[in-house]
């Protein structure tokens, strides 16, 4: 057996916040022998006294099979914000996305005191075309409310048949209650998008890390220099608002960047013991046997100068890929720090055809830096004029603490004024045209981009792109102030 079991698990289990747009895998663990084996008997008794006084008196009758599924969703969402139990639905739902297609409104959601609260919307969605941001809590679906929800729940809830409508409910920094009307439909993520730049630079967008996007990573890599004629001068690699997704799609892409062999990421489990390592090796992120999609990729491609534009709504895989490009020296990290969620979920299935959704490891970055609940901090910090709030992974309850002891790092509001408004569905397209932040990462203009003008300016000056790499590492972000 060329890979033990836990390592072919984890190389897809690594995904995003749980919400409407998941990316994990479903590969299974052995079970670990308890280190005590003694049953907390005084504990289960008085579960189950709890449990004969809902049957005797509470006011409707439960069935035994609601009450014990009710039970086990508590136990485990109360571990951290990113484990979860799911029934069979649920479990089928959750598998669907990793083919980059799947019912519903675009958006990878968490929990927060209690609601669910949007971690980034997915570009070209129903969500984002409505006008849903990061940061904004979902206090009601169709008029109930979402205190007490989980996220499997309001998974459940807010999708549906292609074509149907929704009304969601948003509290958003600053602003009154925003009412918003969607139209569910088919979601086909593109997980990567790529422009050539005047001047011979590339700009190569990436939405989620899914199954195909190493191969259209390196497909983006060759397209750009076919329309250069030339090699390209320097690639601007877009992670903002990726809340993550497949892990061994996160070391292909670093793996694109890197020279083989380069340390990618490592994990450590329980009592902090080492799990496994990655590099940038095809036999770490490919997840059968086939053709390497970054074979072929041009030389230059792992010298010429390489920017990654990151912010709060860059998580989990995005981070690793940022921490290992910052940690190798290899591209300077442009935006502002990033989510920090440094936990790996493995979806494990049950007998009954559910699964349980378990935080099982924390990853480090080739450094053995941990970006739990802190983030990775730019290099050259530019902040978007358009963004009113972070939320970041040390604001969700019940997150799991940095292991290194690093501060945590919480949202914060900025001090721009924002209009007060409601949104209905035929208005979602004023919405949409007033946000240059979303049209600028479609069709990538640096005149109306602060983050991604900064990133091209530094790759047109390689004195200064080199003096900046690896910056954060020895101190804070250098601030980059922008008109």
């Amino acid at each position: 057996m060329p890979n033990p079991i836990w390592k072919k698990a984890a190389l897809y289990v690594l995904g995003a916040i749980s919400g409407v747009a998941l990316s994990v895998s479903v590969q299974s663990f052995a079970e670990s022998k308890p280190k005590n084996n003694a049953l907390p008997i005084q504990a289960l008794r008085n579960m189950a006294e709890v449990y004969s006084q809902i049957k005797a008196n509470y006011v409707s009758e439960e069935s035994d099979e609601a009450l014990l599924e009710d039970a086990m969703k508590g136990m485990v969402s109360g571990l951290d914000p990113h484990s979860e139990y799911m029934d069979k639905k649920g479990y089928i739902d959750m598998k669907e996305h990793t083919s980059g297609e799947f019912g519903g409104l675009g958006m990878e959601i968490g929990s927060e005191d209690g609601f669910i609260k949007v971690v980034a919307p997915i570009e070209d969605t129903p969500a984002e075309r409505a006008g849903v941001k990061s940061g904004d809590f979902i206090v009601k679906i169709n008029n109930e409310s979402t205190r007490g929800m989980t996220t499997g729940d309001a998974v459940k809830k807010m999708r549906g048949k292609p074509g149907t409508k929704i009304t969601l409910t948003l509290s958003r920094k600053d602003s009154s209650p925003i009412v918003l009307t969607l139209t569910r439909a088919i979601i086909k993520v593109q997980s990567v998008r790529s422009h050539l730049l005047d001047g011979g630079y590339g700009y190569i967008r990436i939405t989620q890390f899914q199954e195909r996007t190493t191969a259209d990573t390196a497909k983006a890599v060759h397209e750009l220099t076919k329309k250069n004629a030339a090699p390209l001068k320097g690639i601007v690699l877009d992670l903002r608002d990726d809340p993550g997704g497949l892990l061994n799609s996160a070391v292909g892409v670093s793996a694109v960047f890197l020279k083989v062999g380069d340390a990618v990421v490592s994990t450590k489990g329980r009592d902090n013991k080492p799990a496994m390592q990655l590099s940038a090796r095809p036999e770490d992120y490919l997840l059968s046997k086939g053709k390497d999609p970054l074979e072929g990729l041009p030389e230059s491609i792992k010298t010429i100068p390489v920017t990654v534009l990151t912010n709060s709504g860059s998580a989990s895989a995005s981070e690793i890929v940022a921490g290992a490009l910052q940690d190798h020296k290899r591209a300077v990290i442009v935006g502002t720090r990033s989510f920090g969620k440094g936990s790996v979920q493995s979806l494990i299935p049950l007998s009954n055809g559910g699964a349980v959704k378990l935080t099982t490891a924390l990853y480090y970055t080739p450094n053995d830096r941990s970006i739990q609940a802190t983030g990775i901090v730019p290099d050259v910090e530019v902040k978007d004029k358009n963004r009113t709030f972070e939320s970041r992974e040390a604001d969700l309850s019940g997150h799991i603490g940095n292991p290194l002891g690093e501060e945590e790092v919480q949202g914060s509001a900025e001090q721009t004024p924002v209009a007060k408004h409601v949104v209905s569905e035929d208005k979602a397209e004023k919405v949409k045209e007033k946000d240059e932040d979303i049209s600028s990462r479609r069709k990538p203009n640096p005149e109306k981009d602060d983050q991604l003008r900064a990133a091209l300016d530094l790759l047109k000056n390689p004195d200064e792109w080199q003096k900046s790499l690896g910056l954060a590492a020895s101190k804070p972000a250098e601030t980059k102030k922008e008109d």
